[in-house]
């Protein structure tokens, strides 16, 4: 499907941002574009991947992440504020799709900003290319860009074409280039990636909403059967219909420090 196709969607989404404070049923918003709620399902995932209220959901989180960072509310309130009536409904939600509690995220600036720095000192990064079991596989790929980069390229495999909870396979390289996800069971994946820049401050990247990315809508199939084709992705500036990126990209960063420690004794 080329992206000029549903460009009602583009519609859509702009009401959803612009009215994310609002109740957002699906009726609504099939309204809004003047289609069934059965047709505008359809259309919107086809275009995102996603279905229409788990978009408008994963946006609440991320406003859940802004509202954490960038003011004094509490988590109680900030869960209020979108639309999430029970604490301990929130917590949980937010914990499972960002990869730590609410609390947790709140504080994690300080950490963040340690962790990029022993990044970009790291002299030697682990090969990635190890050698699959019999019943496994390994995901080879290219990793390109359409604007300049210097940093790291975080990729991994997901059950779902959406960057939350922890990759079920995911690695970390020190620049745009070759990847390899060693030893994948047989499933259906989603590849997804995205970048953090030498130059980005904790926020940038605890706040993701400008780093360059990269998904795909159309899953990888693993089986015994037949080889995964060389993946070649590139990396680009966020589109309108691009979900948000909920997991923690420094809860991420450290998973991978800690496993490099691990891979060097």
């Amino acid at each position: 499907m080329r992206r000029e196709e549903y460009s009602e969607i583009d519609e859509v989404i702009t009401f959803i941002h612009k009215n994310i404070d609002d109740p957002l049923s699906l009726s609504k918003l099939a309204s809004h574009v003047s289609y069934s709620p059965y047709h505008f399902s359809r259309m919107f995932k086809e275009r995102t991947g996603l279905s229409p209220l788990y978009f408008v959901a994963s946006l609440r989180l991320q406003k859940a992440k802004d509202l954490l960072l960038r003011t004094h509310l509490s988590v109680r309130d900030i869960g209020f504020e979108i639309g999430q009536q029970s604490l301990g409904t929130f917590t949980t939600r937010f914990t499972e799709r960002v990869g730590m509690s609410p609390a947790s995220f709140r504080h994690s600036v300080r950490g963040a900003e340690h962790d990029i720095r022993i990044l970009k000192q790291l002299e030697q990064w682990p090969s990635n290319h190890l050698l699959a079991s019999n019943q496994n596989t390994n995901i080879t790929g290219t990793v390109e860009t359409t604007v300049p980069f210097e940093g790291v390229v975080l990729i991994g495999l997901f059950p779902k074409p959406m960057p939350e909870r922890m990759p079920l396979y995911g690695i970390l390289i020190p620049s745009a280039g070759d990847f390899c996800l060693s030893d994948v069971k047989p499933g259906t994946y989603y590849l997804m990636a995205t970048s953090v820049s030498w130059g980005m401050h904790a926020m940038d990247f605890l706040l993701p909403h400008k780093t360059l990315r990269t998904r795909s809508k159309t899953p990888i199939i693993v089986d015994c059967l037949s080889p995964v084709p060389h993946q070649k992705v590139t990396l680009y500036p966020p589109r309108l219909d691009d979900p948000p990126i909920l997991i923690s990209l420094p809860f991420l960063m450290n998973h991978f420090l800690n496993r490099t420690q691990q891979h060097s004794h």
